[in-house]
């Protein structure tokens, strides 16, 4: 059935309505698009890289990315409306003075990959590591409170082919001129999965030496573990807790750095850094194998601790640091173990001013 049309007589005023309202919504819009490029004017991007090639090795965790930054609370209301209000409120909850948000919120994209030692053979190898990759989605949410750092993340994404590890790692290798890597056909089946990760930092001492321990906790599909551990870092005019790293709520946004109270005008800083991070792991989806379908796996040591050194500069609004991780055992097997394994964490940050 056709609408019915609407009186002939109605029809000039009908015109005027739609003349009227026409520029306040040209207006609207063009004042809500000017709200966002001032909020991303305020934000910020960070890029991780890991990976083992330059520990001279290429295999277990071979390759780690990750791609985001801090956003403000107003940008995110904008970007998705409908989350709800009583959330973005929760979000944004102002300090006691009334005059900062407590919290700030993040957004990333990321992608692990994992592989067995000798990635050119074709066929299963059951003694081995699986192989395996997580493409995944994630949020964060920080607060600093004088000289304690509280994280809050939570991923969502895909293991198995659908995570792409097979087109990316084929891709490098032959974009780089190495080996190929054959075995992608036998890893971990797909499989919807998520972890969500708290992560508390203190810091003691002055800006030229701090002592700076961590713990937190993950529960989720894809890891589930309780962690401690910390730094010892050494440099001039410090601010934040420590190097940025890829791992939940490792990476500290800008705009809870300039909410830190240590943190000054100076146009630059540096440190350099050792420390350990000890974790007791219930499970790995990377070891263990999918959740729901059966999968490779093989015998997960609970006990893991990564032994940590690097250096970090900043720049104005550029922020560099670099680490060597050398991880101990995860996992052994009917014919021994998988070893030690070392890699290189690369964090460039950019904000945006």
């Amino acid at each position: 059935m056709p609408w019915p049309s609407p009186p002939r007589r109605l029809l000039p005023l009908l015109a005027l309505v739609l003349i009227a309202c026409a520029p306040a919504a040209a207006r609207g819009e063009s004042e809500n698009a000017t709200a966002i490029k001032e909020q991303l004017k305020k934000a910020q991007v960070q890029l991780f890289v890991e990976n083992d090639m330059l520990a001279g090795s290429d295999r277990y965790y071979t390759n780690g990315l990750k791609l985001g930054g801090g956003v403000e609370i107003p940008l995110l209301e904008s970007l998705f409306a409908p989350i709800p209000q009583s959330i973005l409120e929760a979000l944004a909850r102002k300090s006691p003075e009334g005059e900062e948000p407590i919290n700030h919120f993040g957004l990333f994209i990321g992608q692990n990959m994992y592989t067995p030692r000798h990635i050119g053979v074709a066929e299963n190898q059951p003694f081995d590591r699986p192989w395996a990759a997580w493409l995944y989605l994630g949020g964060v949410v920080q607060r600093v409170q004088g000289d304690r750092l509280d994280s809050v993340e939570l991923d969502v994404g895909m293991v198995g082919p659908a995570a792409l590890g097979r087109q990316v790692q084929t891709g490098w290798h032959r974009l780089i001129g190495v080996q190929q890597p054959k075995g992608w056909s036998n890893q971990i089946p797909n499989e919807l999965a998520f972890m969500a990760a708290y992560l508390q930092k203190r810091r003691f001492g002055n800006d030229t030496i701090q002592i700076v321990p961590h713990m937190g906790v993950t529960v989720g599909t894809v890891m589930t573990l309780a962690r401690v551990g910390g730094i010892v870092r050494i440099g001039n005019r410090m601010t934040g807790f420590g190097p940025d790293s890829i791992e939940p709520g490792g990476a500290m946004l800008q705009a809870t750095r300039d909410q830190d109270m240590r943190a000054s005008d100076a146009c630059c800083e540096w440190y350099l850094f050792a420390g350990g991070d000890y974790r007791l792991v219930a499970r790995n989806i990377f070891l263990d194998g999918t959740l729901f379908r059966d999968s490779p796996s093989v015998d997960r040591r609970n006990a893991v601790y990564d032994l940590t050194t690097g250096l970090m500069f900043r720049y104005r609004q550029l922020n560099l640091s670099l680490t060597h991780i050398r991880r101990s055992e995860e996992f052994t097997t009917p014919i021994g173990g998988g070893g030690t394994q070392a890699f290189y964490s690369l964090n460039i940050g950019w904000q945006f001013d």
